[in-house]
């Protein structure tokens, strides 16, 4: 990153790019171990199993980007109000939805997770910062196989 005034607005272009994929994280962290919690059916098993595995990785990914932004310089957003304006994953329903209706609507979430740490990834390079960047490379991979290992429920 540049000097001075010029580093210190891309290092918050940098913050503010992972706040959003921070709170897009949480977001779907939450309605994960939410869909964990309350998964019922005939593949209540795998999917019990499969939504406490996802679940797990991403708090660990929350933890990883909120002290990236730390590292920035930058206060790390962690309050629903500022997730909830943050956020392009919508929160799960008080009423769960049936089981197959979780699995397409995780696919999805993760999807978008995937395209927004791709966006992120890009402001990384604009502004020469390659521990970010490398950061939403790992969570690109992550989201596309979490979409794909959900995605092969519906087949």
């Amino acid at each position: 990153m540049v000097a001075s005034k010029g580093r210190n607005d891309q290092s918050k272009t940098m913050a503010d790019a992972l706040g959003r994929v921070l709170a897009n994280t949480y977001t779907l962290y939450l309605k994960t171990h939410n869909y964990h919690w309350n998964v019922t059916g005939p593949q209540f098993a795998s999917l019990h199993a499969l939504f406490e595995q996802q679940y797990t990785e991403l708090s660990a990914a929350v933890d990883m980007v909120a002290e990236r932004i730390r590292a920035l310089g930058h206060v790390a957003p962690g309050s629903y109000s500022a997730y909830g304006k943050l956020s392009e994953i919508k929160e799960a329903p008080d009423s769960p939805p049936e089981a197959m209706a979780m699995v397409r609507e995780l696919a999805a979430d993760n999807e978008a997770l995937t395209r927004l740490a791709e966006k992120a990834n890009e402001i990384a390079d604009e502004v020469g910062d390659v521990a970010s960047g490398d950061m939403m490379i790992e969570r690109m991979q992550a989201h596309a196989k979490a979409a794909w290992m959900l995605r092969a429920h519906l087949e």
